[in-house]
């Protein structure tokens, strides 16, 4: 599952510096959160697709490392970052 290019280029311009700027913490972060709603609700669907739940699982480790990551190197932007995209209740 791919996400469209208008919600990549949104997202990179929102959370990025610029339109380029594709290797920032925060927008890794985003597009991970993007990509992982999608798959979810894809595995809601198709509840026999063992792959798509494996790379759902991937994506929710690798989406854990980046929070914990941006946590350890700047608690600002993480709190910011959580509140703007709303992960934390």
């Amino acid at each position: 599952m791919a996400l469209n290019k208008e919600d990549v280029t949104s997202i990179i311009t929102k959370f990025g510096k610029d339109e380029k700027d594709t290797g920032n913490s925060e927008v890794q972060i985003a597009l991970l959160t993007k990509r992982i709603g999608q798959l979810t609700e894809h595995c809601k669907q198709f509840k026999k697709d063992k792959s798509g739940q494996r790379g759902l699982l991937i994506l929710v480790g690798q989406h854990r490392r980046m929070l914990k990551y941006l946590r350890r190197v700047n608690l600002e932007r993480y709190r910011s970052l959580i509140k703007e995209l709303g992960l934390r209740k």
